[in-house]
């Protein structure tokens, strides 16, 4: 029982973190210099896709 409550406890901060790390990609995307169209497809990939647009928004996406 006590390796579910973990395992619980463990995924929620995970989650957290991943939340913190989308909010951060986010304010990036919008306080960048980019054109707005570019700004609108790269919040829209990290909220459509958490933890893999966030990845890709900090590897390829900040120039």
């Amino acid at each position: 029982m006590a390796n579910f409550l973990a395992l619980g406890l463990g995924s929620g901060v995970i989650s957290l973190i991943v939340l913190i790390l989308d909010i951060i990609a986010i304010i990036d995307i919008l306080k960048s210099g980019m054109e707005p169209v570019k700004k609108l497809i790269w919040v829209l990939v990290v909220v459509l896709l958490p933890v893999i647009g966030m990845i890709i928004y900090f590897l390829i996406g900040r120039k």
